[in-house]
């Protein structure tokens, strides 16, 4: 059989939202994208779809990252993608764990994914990290306060990586968007109560959807090798910043 040439992108949390959309337009841009996350039906539909690969992931076990790394022995593009966030508590009555949880999938699965694949992205001599990180990460908001947290380190986290590896065949870049409404991210923050999910939407005609953040990754890693984006940060027009959105009259109030 002939050897696939094309180059390998590994996405994380590829089941769903941004990383489904994400391996989806890079396969479209000729990568042959390594489709990795926890739920392997998802997985397994997309990949056949783009001609990808499957790997199963849990960013919060070394061991499965470790196995990641031991599937993917070469890599030109990383998109750490898997992330999220839970709760909008206030700080005097977060509960800890919903903190615990947003570090770990959001900083530490970032690091443990990035640390065990640098190796073949540094071999293949023209490697790309993308972390997905978001508004909340540059600006904080009341009820945020562990995401804001938890992103705000992700992006200090890039920064850092970008100076270590100056002079070294890898670049470094972070995409930060704002509103985008996907099926999961809002439910997931909320505990399933779908009428707060959808009320975080309500009266925004336009919000950013996956495929725009896609699109966004998708040009940033097939920009020349020597063009770095460092930050892309992305919002809808009718936001302006995390407390400032224009909701039609119609629409009601979002949270």
């Amino acid at each position: 059989m002939p050897t696939d040439t094309r180059p390998v992108a590994v996405v994380t949390g590829a089941s769903s939202g941004i990383g489904a959309a994400t391996a989806r337009r890079l396969a479209a841009d000729g990568f042959e994208v390594v489709c990795a996350a926890r739920r392997l039906d998802r997985l397994t539909a997309l990949a056949a779809k783009i001609g990808g690969r499957v790997v199963e992931l849990d960013v919060q076990d070394d061991a499965s990252v470790a196995a990641l790394a031991a599937a993917v022995p070469t890599c030109r593009v990383l998109v750490n993608n898997a992330g999220g966030a839970l709760g909008i508590d206030p700080v005097a009555s977060a509960d800890m764990s919903d903190w615990q949880w947003m570090y770990d999938v959001n900083v530490l699965g970032v690091a443990r994914v990035t640390k065990a694949l640098l190796p073949a992205l540094l071999a293949s001599g023209d490697g790309h990290v993308v972390v997905v990180g978001s508004t909340a990460g540059r600006w904080i908001y009341e009820g945020g306060g562990g995401y804001t947290a938890a992103k705000h380190a992700a992006a200090a986290m890039v920064e850092t990586l970008r100076l270590e590896l100056v002079g070294q065949p890898v670049r470094v870049s972070e995409i930060a968007p704002g509103m985008v409404k996907t099926e999961e991210f809002s439910l997931h923050r909320f505990g399933g109560d779908q009428a707060r999910a959808d009320a975080v939407y309500a009266g925004v005609a336009e919000p950013l959807v996956a495929e725009d953040i896609a699109e966004c990754i998708a040009w940033t890693v097939t920009r020349p090798s020597h063009v770095n984006v460092d930050l892309m940060i992305v919002k809808p027009r009718a936001q302006a910043a995390s407390h400032k959105v224009h909701r039609e009259p119609s629409g009601g109030a979002g949270s």
